[in-house]
């Protein structure tokens, strides 16, 4: 014999719906050949290289392999005219990496061009505004972006 089921004394809650601002999410690639050879991703990676100062533990950092990362490094280095990034072998001294002062240009131009394609997306984004609902879907997010997002 079964015992019996207990009840749920509370409903499942759902999200509250309130009113939260539609937002464009962009995703900015610089494709050279068959080859992306810069992207979020890549900018991320480069970041981490420089606070590290070794592709191995800007790897982890970013919950990525070793090999992933310097695949990533070594894509750059092919794609662009001088290497981003200068990376010494480990050894009895330990190896490390950093940034050249080309990659560190290379990083500064794409988060320009970044922020510039985000204020053009987010003036357009009113074409927008009319168009949405006026609570987001039950299940989606409901952040309210803050005003300097």
């Amino acid at each position: 014999m079964q015992a019996p089921r207990k009840r749920r004394s509370k409903k499942t809650a759902h999200p509250p719906r309130c009113f939260t601002e539609p937002k464009f999410k962009l995703t900015l690639r610089l494709l050279y050949g068959t080859e992306i050879a810069f992207g979020p991703g890549k900018a991320e990676l480069l970041e981490a290289i420089e606070q590290t100062g070794s592709i191995s533990a800007a790897g982890r950092s970013m919950d990525m392999s070793y090999r992933r990362a310097w695949l990533l490094v070594d894509t750059m280095n092919r794609s662009f005219r001088e290497p981003v990034v200068d990376a010494s072998r480990g050894g009895r001294h330990g190896g490390g990496a950093h940034l050249t002062p080309f990659g560190k240009e290379v990083l500064e131009r794409y988060r320009e061009v970044q922020g510039a394609l985000q204020q053009v997306a987010d003036t357009y984004l009113r074409l927008f505004r009319p168009c949405m609902a006026t609570t987001p879907p039950i299940g989606e997010s409901t952040e309210v972006p803050t005003p300097d997002s």
